[in-house]
């Protein structure tokens, strides 16, 4: 089930889950964490089991109801039990936006959205030459919608 996590941005097991989706810069926690606490456009939710925080995904609502998705970072225990694959799965059910749409330069990471539906893109290469992907789902119309 998500929860809402704003509230608990810096918080010791916030922070442990936000810090493996921020990687590779020292400084990007506490800015990071920041942008959180500081931008009411940017949702940050958790999924939580039998009151333990398995993991968490930040993301922003566009005004062209798209969903941005920012971070997502599960437990290292945890990995491979579906846990990701849940937070989208509820962001859709209970958001219910046109696209979600995530960056990323970690081709393991594109893999998994494609394992989704995602179509995956690649950006070519940022400046430190890594190569980037943007992955975007289109999320179908239920007939309640039409």
């Amino acid at each position: 089930m998500l929860i809402d996590l704003k509230p608990l941005v810096g918080t010791p097991e916030v922070n442990e889950l936000l810090a493996y989706a921020v990687i590779d810069d020292p400084d990007a926690l506490e800015r990071t964490s920041a942008e959180y606490r500081e931008q009411a456009a940017l949702q940050l939710c958790g999924w939580e089991e039998e009151g333990l925080l398995l993991g968490l995904t930040g993301f922003e609502e566009t005004e062209d109801g798209s969903l941005d998705i920012r971070h997502i970072a599960v437990l290292p225990e945890n990995r491979g039990k579906g846990y990701a694959r849940g937070m989208i799965l509820e962001l859709v059910t209970t958001r219910q936006p046109r696209y979600l749409v995530a960056e990323t330069e970690d081709e393991i990471a594109a893999d998994f959205y494609r394992s989704l539906g995602f179509m995956v893109y690649s950006l070519g290469e940022n400046a430190a030459g890594i190569e980037m992907f943007r992955c975007v789902y289109e999320v179908e119309e239920t007939e309640d919608e039409e």
